[in-house]
């Protein structure tokens, strides 16, 4: 029988009362503005990585989709005209449950004008130890490109390594080779969870940045080196807290990579869903250069505590077996 009570008791709640408390006033000290944005939208994300819930109603005869992060209507704020803002909201994804993930869970993301990917980099170091009241962690700092971390750890260049090569130093076997088949970027996440990641030291913050260009599915390429977009995500130990990167303003662009994914979503035989054509036609009106970062609150509270599951720090989880 399924137990009624909560995942966590009064102390995780006190913790995290504690850091939206310190979140919100260093926003505010910073003029950034929080913004409410909808959880309902007649489109939902492309990215293949990425499912959305839907929603049935009375009022549509097709779906809705609960969101799978703020972005795009706080895109849509920012093309309007709105300063730098914040959100701390509820969002969805399907097909994650476990320790690291839930299919319901609190993200923090903001976004800053005229923040290009250092600036935008140290903004997050600061939010992370201003939520944590751990200002310590600004001070030993590893900052490393993707490019390296890969090279250093796995011994291979992950812009050009052949799929087969990364699947030797995975040890897949056939069963996991047949399954990801040539997709690299796949390849290159489980190696990046499996083998980088852990080696980060387990005391200090790890930024990652420059990710590849096939990875900037809403970032700005890099403007010095096309194969890498202006991406990064910071990690405790192996653990990764956020993901931000400068934004792409280009209309035609963005809706260029939206028709790629929903091509590699067919190919996948994953669900195709509606883009948001407004998001298009925010950025089509003038996006103002920014750049954003979402955090999962859950899996800073829990990093925060040494702990490697998020409903540690839950009141209520949702209920699958184990990992």
């Amino acid at each position: 029988m399924t137990s009624w009570r909560p995942a966590s008791g009064p102390e995780a709640a006190t913790q995290r009362a504690s850091i939206l408390r310190r979140l919100r006033a260093h926003f505010d000290a910073e003029s950034v503005l929080e913004v409410d944005t909808p959880a309902l939208s007649c489109a939902a994300v492309s990215d293949v990585q990425i499912e959305s819930l839907e929603v049935k109603s009375v009022l549509r005869d097709s779906p809705l989709f609960l969101h799978t992060s703020p972005e795009f209507h706080m895109k849509r704020l920012l093309a309007a005209g709105y300063p730098d803002i914040y959100s701390i909201a509820r969002v969805f994804r399907d097909g994650e449950a476990g320790r690291q993930h839930q299919p319901e869970f609190t993200m923090v993301e903001w976004y800053r004008l005229d923040f290009g990917l250092s600036d935008i980099i140290a903004d997050t170091l600061q939010v992370i130890a201003v939520a944590l009241d751990k200002p310590q962690l600004n001070e030993n700092v590893a900052i490393r490109n993707y490019r390296d971390a890969f090279l250093d750890t796995c011994q291979i260049d992950p812009l050009t390594a052949p799929v087969n090569k990364m699947a030797d130093i995975a040890n897949a076997d056939q069963s996991l080779r047949d399954s990801i088949g040539e997709a690299r970027d796949d390849w290159l996440d489980l190696l990046l969870t499996s083998r980088v990641a852990p080696s980060f030291a387990n005391d200090r913050l790890t930024v990652l940045r420059h990710y590849p260009a096939s990875q900037a599915a809403l970032a700005q390429l890099c403007p010095n080196d096309a194969n890498v977009a202006d991406r990064f995500e910071v990690f405790m130990g192996a653990t990764e807290l956020a993901n931000g990167y400068v934004e792409l303003r280009d209309s035609r662009e963005q809706a260029t990579r939206m028709a790629s994914d929903q091509a590699e979503r067919q190919d996948r035989g994953l669900l195709q869903r509606p883009i948001d054509e407004d998001l298009i036609a925010a950025l089509k009106s003038g996006l103002p250069a920014c750049a954003g970062v979402a955090m999962g609150l859950e899996r800073l509270q829990s990093a925060a505590n040494r702990s490697n599951d998020i409903r540690d720090v839950l009141t209520f989880a949702f209920e699958v077996s184990d990992d």
